[in-house]
C-alpha cells in the first residue's frame, strides 16, 4: 500500500472520529490531494469536495479570492491560500446552513509553484503556500519551499497536505 493511500486512510478515520468533512482546493497539485483522498473506500462519509483552481480567473470565480489578493500577494501566498480554504467553507455553508449533516468543515487548500519554470528569487520553484480553515477554528498557514522535479514537488505537497490535516484533527481534540 503506497504511503498516500495509508495517509488518507489514517485522515478518514480522523475525520469520521471527530465528525469532520473534508474539503479541499489546488492548485498547482491538480487534485492529487483529493485522488489519495478518494482512493479510500467510503471516503463520501468524510469528503465532501475539491475545486481544482489553476489559473487566478478559477479561483476568483470559484472561490472568491479576491483579484486584490492576486495582484497585492500573487497566486503562490499565503494571502491567496487562505481565501481559497475560507471560500471552500464559504461555499459548502451557503449551501448547507453551517455545515453538512450536522458536522464540521475542514477545509485545505494548497498553491505553488511546481516547476520546472515559474520561479523567481523571491519564490522560487519548489515553493508552495498552505491553508487550513475549519467551521471551528482559526485559519492556519504555512509556506514550505519542496526540492526536485515537478512531479516530486507535487506529490511532497499532497504528502504534508495530508499529514497536516491528520495533526490539525488529532490536536484540535486532545
Amino acid at each position: 500500500m503506497d504511503k498516500l493511500h495509508t495517509l488518507a486512510e489514517t485522515l478518514g478515520a480522523a475525520l469520521k472520529a471527530r465528525g469532520y468533512v473534508l474539503i479541499l482546493a489546488e492548485s498547482c497539485t491538480g487534485g492529487m490531494v483529493a485522488e489519495a483522498v478518494t482512493s479510500v473506500a467510503g471516503s463520501s462519509a468524510w469528503f465532501d469536495r475539491a475545486y481544482v483552481t489553476y489559473s487566478n480567473q478559477s479561483k476568483i470565480d470559484l472561490l472568491n479570492v479576491l483579484s486584490e489578493t492576486l495582484n497585492n500577494h500573487g497566486a503562490v501566498s499565503e494571502q491567496t491560500a487562505t481565501e481559497m480554504a475560507l471560500g471552500c467553507i464559504n461555499k459548502v455553508c451557503l449551501n448547507k446552513a453551517g455545515g453538512i449533516h450536522g458536522k464540521n468543515l475542514i477545509a485545505g487548500s494548497i498553491t505553488g509553484i511546481a516547476g520546472p519554470d515559474g520561479g523567481t528569487a523571491q519564490k522560487p520553484v519548489g515553493s508552495v503556500c498552505f491553508a487550513w480553515a475549519s467551521s471551528d477554528a482559526p485559519v492556519q498557514t504555512q509556506t514550505k519551499v519542496f526540492s526536485g522535479n515537478r512531479q516530486q514537488i507535487r506529490q511532497q505537497a499532497t504528502v504534508f497536505m495530508l499529514e497536516n490535516l491528520i495533526q490539525r484533527l488529532i490536536s484540535a481534540n486532545t
